[in-house]
């Protein structure tokens, strides 16, 4: 069964998207982290240059990050889907394992591996929780058979027809 909650790119423009998508959404949040670190860590009369420090010193770093899990999560979601010929929520749950493991793979095998296991499971309640929206959306938006008025039934009526066999 494939779902799709809304309407997605093809796979060359997707990875694209996602790449910008993940490095803006990692620029924003690292900056935002990282002026509240430095307002906190400078001296009373340095505040807001520790922030503005704080943040060009490591703000886009979160945003290089995100955009390398979404670019590589992204590409494997294509090659999945390609190889696979249908759009599911396993394709998703491979791609997050198969990023995982790439993006470990400089620690060796063992953190490949924990790394593959913790994304397979990050995507699999992301999906499953996807899945579980969108039935419950589907199901509050299902047309209801309005119930038809009672009328009551006098003794004078005509009786029916029989019905012919």
């Amino acid at each position: 069964m494939a779902h799709a909650e809304y309407q997605r790119d093809p796979c060359p423009y997707r990875i694209l998207d996602d790449l910008g998508g993940g490095f803006a959404m990692g620029t924003v949040g690292g900056s935002l982290f990282h002026a509240l670190r430095g307002y906190r860590n400078s001296p009373k009369g340095q505040r807001m240059s520790g922030m503005v420090s704080a943040v060009k010193m490591r703000g886009q770093a979160y945003g290089t990050g995100f955009a390398m899990w979404a670019g590589t999560f992204s590409t494997f979601d294509c090659v999945f889907m390609y190889y696979r010929g249908k759009e599911d929520p396993w394709n998703a749950i491979g791609a997050g394992a198969v990023t995982g493991a790439v993006l470990a793979a400089r620690s060796g095998p063992a953190a490949m591996a924990t790394n593959a296991v913790v994304g397979a499971i990050i995507l699999g309640v992301m999906e499953g929780a996807a899945l579980m929206m969108n039935k419950m959306a589907s199901d509050s938006s299902r047309p209801v058979m309005p119930e038809l008025p009672q009328v009551p039934v006098s003794l004078n009526s005509p009786k029916p027809a029989p019905a012919l066999d």
